[in-house]
């Protein structure tokens, strides 16, 4: 059995830039085992498995697809780069005529549909709760050290926790800060949270970004995860309460996120881009890479 593999640039127009995401087309069943092997081999944040859910489905017809994503580590219930990814491999190299797709995925189906020159995802909006200090100071601590912390939330159904520095940091204090990542295994002691965001106000009067961020997921094997869809369906809930409004960019990701309404987002490429795909060798502009497999 061979099953071709991309490697998709998201959230960006230049290769070897954003985050990139490996898609894989199955066109059979794969046994459950090898999903981790090749996502464990592939090395990537998040590999996407496509699958198409019925007989007679068709990579360029069909408009509705079983997706999964592993990161080296194990399966997540929510990628948003990789979807986004998988999007982009259906629409621009397999020609899907559709201009609306739905996946099926952990966290139910999930849309992505072209406008003009880009993609733009539909992902649940997750709410950030308020979050006791005292339960999670030892892993601020080693995340942000003795940096002035104004808020912290916590968001059960992501297992993400939401760390917002004092407005008084600027963006470079967020961008500039040394993170030890692995750190954090040892440092979380309550079991719950999968997922670190820390993230800062912009000043949207001036720059036009709304809140810079950036996110840590050693416990699915990501030390940092440079573009992230999903912590920005936790990012989005959170800052349009803060800032009053439903439209926000943050500047660290190049990402619009739109609220739609109490429970879903819409997140796309601030300058429409994804990169399409450089493959799995640089030299390989337009074709993917094959993994062989024994029958």
């Amino acid at each position: 059995m061979q099953i071709p593999i991309f490697t998709v640039d998201a959230f960006t127009k230049r290769p070897f830039s954003g985050n990139p995401a490996a898609v894989c087309l199955l066109e059979n069943d794969l046994n459950e085992d090898l999903h981790q092997k090749i996502a464990t081999e592939m090395n990537l944040s998040e590999t996407a498995f496509i699958r198409k859910l019925k007989p007679g489905d068709d990579f360029t017809r069909s408009s509705c697809f079983g997706l999964r994503w592993f990161t080296p580590a194990n399966e997540v219930p929510l990628c948003g780069h990789a979807t986004l990814a998988s999007a982009a491999v259906l629409f621009h190299v397999q020609k899907n005529t559709n201009s609306v797709l739905t996946f099926v995925t952990l966290s139910g189906e999930l849309k992505a549909r072209q406008v003009k020159d880009h993609i733009v995802l539909d992902l649940p909006l997750y709410t950030a709760y308020p979050q006791e200090l005292k339960e999670v100071e030892e892993l601020i601590k080693a995340a942000v050290g003795d940096m002035i912390v104004q808020d912290v939330r916590y968001s059960p159904d992501t297992k993400k926790l939401l760390v917002r520095l004092s407005d008084t940091y600027e963006r470079s204090v967020l961008e500039d800060l040394k993170v030890s990542a692995q750190r954090f295994l040892s440092a979380e002691k309550t079991g719950k949270v999968k997922g670190l965001i820390l993230t800062v106000k912009g000043n949207s009067c001036g720059t036009g970004h709304d809140f810079y961020s950036r996110y840590f997921a050693p416990w699915y094997g990501v030390l940092e995860d440079p573009v992230t869809g999903s912590a920005h369906a936790v990012l989005s809930s959170y800052w349009s309460e803060q800032l009053g409004k439903k439209e926000m960019l943050d500047i660290a990701d190049q990402v619009n996120s739109q609220v739609i309404d109490e429970q879903r987002v819409s997140i796309s490429p601030r300058l429409g881009g994804t990169k399409l795909p450089h493959s799995c060798s640089a030299a390989a502009a337009k074709l993917p890479c094959t993994v062989l497999l024994e029958q």
